[in-house]
């Protein structure tokens, strides 16, 4: 009798690996597949910052993290603003955004990340999107998310 109940119990575990292993999407942690992105409800000292992931077989392969004005200009373009912002903090949207954007596609998640210096509001803005972009990629929800922040209060 202790032989069938052992019997049962290797099955089970058995069935439950080739499960996870034939049907990946079973597990609601696993990314699906496709492009989400998620962007700011409102513009904050005229810019409205945005992440768009792209996810392949259950992992972000792409991403981008940026600001854009009313006219649909990019942040990390504006070469006035980088030289603004470089003198005074040290840094500038060109290098936070790569950054952040690495540290996402090498951990695959938020799990360790912590801001740069000159750049902790816009890590705090970062994080609200890569959650909510994260939560509809896992949900497979591809409709733009919008979000209501207010950075530098996280």
């Amino acid at each position: 009798m202790k032989a069938l109940y052992a019997f049962i119990l290797v099955a089970v575990v058995l069935l439950g690996a080739a499960a996870n292993y034939l049907f990946p999407d079973v597990n609601e942690d696993t990314l699906k597949d496709g492009y989400y992105t998620a962007e700011a409800a409102e513009y904050y000292h005229g810019w409205k910052e945005f992440l768009t992931i792209y996810v392949k077989n259950g992992k972000i392969i792409t991403a981008e993290y940026d600001a854009k004005n009313a006219s649909g200009f990019i942040k990390s373009w504006d070469m006035d603003y980088m030289r603004r912002m470089n003198k005074a903090d040290n840094n500038y949207p060109n290098r936070y955004t790569r950054a952040y954007v690495s540290e996402l596609l090498n951990r695959q998640g938020l799990e360790g990340m912590d801001a740069m210096s000159g750049a902790t509001e816009s890590f705090d803005s970062f994080k609200l999107l890569a959650i909510t972009v994260l939560a509809h990629a896992k949900a497979g929800n591809k409709r733009v998310a919008f979000v209501y922040m207010t950075p530098g209060k996280y």
